[in-house]
């Protein structure tokens, strides 16, 4: 026979799902000063990092995807993937004091590596909705995908969180020994999401605008996942960040295992475009001690890490930092806003 749910704990799951709704909302309509990111977060592994996360105090918490590693058609499966990582108490205890928002890669979004010809890519969207506490009558519900965005702040001092999701839609990608190969017609985000993206951008008014997707951005060297494998794409979203007008652009992405902060400088971007790679945060990379990148402006970081990103709007200006555990910081960056 199965122990009953004792009343008070079933309306005590009811409480911390509403109040994770309620807690982004209520942020949208306050300062925003502290933001925490990371990805690649096993379940069923040591979770070092929380204590560190909640002690920086941030207004709000970004998942950046392999927020579990589900890894599995059945969402039996993916669900109870989810349970545990909720039941971790000191991610509780984050989810009890910060505002959660995010997007999926792979390892979540139920198949490694995975693009839009996953079966269950509906049922698992929806599963990672409740993880979020993503509300009923959210815009993202009632479309395909799970891409969405967020403003925050007050008055003119307005960060915009825009998600990209580069899963649902994306073409397939080959692989020949262990290296993915260029797709030169294939998309990564699909019709309705290029104009949607192309609306947000043009349409923001905040003075911070962060780009947020699984998968690297800038990077076009290494063999592995990453948007320069799909170089049309890759040059489409470039120029539309750029001729969009959004001010302060900043890209963050997670999934490789390892941090490092980008800077691409062109001709479209004067002042420089950044990427941020947060990704490690029960696991990174062993035995490797680099890898080329052209756009690497710190170090590379093969430790288990998460981002914070502090705005000083009297100042004009937003620092990224790469911390571990006990408050380490790895590495940082000073971004003047537009």
């Amino acid at each position: 026979m199965k122990n009953p749910i004792h009343p008070l704990s079933f309306f005590f799951c009811l409480f911390l799902l509403f109040a994770s709704k309620d807690d982004v909302k209520a942020q949208q309509k306050k300062s925003i000063q502290v933001i925490a990111f990371g990805s690649c977060n096993r379940q069923d592994a040591p979770q070092p990092l929380w204590k560190s996360i909640v002690a920086d105090q941030p207004d709000l918490w970004m998942w950046m995807g392999d927020n579990i590693y589900g890894d599995s058609p059945v969402m039996d499966t993916l669900r109870a993937k989810y349970a545990r990582q909720n039941a971790n108490p000191d991610y509780q205890a984050l989810k009890s004091s910060t505002p959660i928002i995010g997007i999926w890669d792979d390892h979540d979004y139920g198949i490694n590596d995975g693009g839009k010809y996953f079966a269950q890519k509906k049922e698992s969207r929806d599963l990672m909705f409740e993880f979020l506490g993503v509300p009923a009558d959210a815009p993202e519900r009632s479309r395909e995908g799970a891409y969405a965005s967020h403003t925050f702040g007050e008055g003119e001092n307005l960060v915009k969180v825009i998600l990209l999701d580069a899963r649902y839609f994306r073409d397939t990608l080959e692989r020949i020994n262990r290296v993915y190969q260029i797709n030169k017609s294939g998309e990564v985000l699909g019709a309705d999401q290029w104009k949607w993206l192309e609306n947000e951008l043009k349409s923001s008014k905040a003075k911070i605008n962060l780009i947020i997707s699984g998968i690297q951005m800038l990077p076009t060297e290494h063999a592995y996942e990453k948007w320069a494998n799909f170089p049309q794409e890759r040059e489409k979203l470039l120029s539309l960040i750029a001729s969009s007008g959004a001010k302060t652009p900043i890209l963050l992405s997670g999934d490789r295992h390892i941090a490092e902060i980008m800077k691409l400088q062109d001709a479209r971007f004067p002042k420089g475009l950044y990427e941020i790679t947060s990704s490690g945060l029960t696991h990174t990379w062993s035995g490797i001690a680099e890898e080329t990148n052209s756009f690497r402006v710190s170090e590379l970081i093969a430790k288990l890490n998460y981002g914070l990103a502090m705005i000083d709007w009297k100042k004009g200006e937003i620092t990224f930092e790469v911390k571990g555990e006990n408050g380490a910081v790895y590495a940082s960056e000073v971004i003047k806003l537009d």
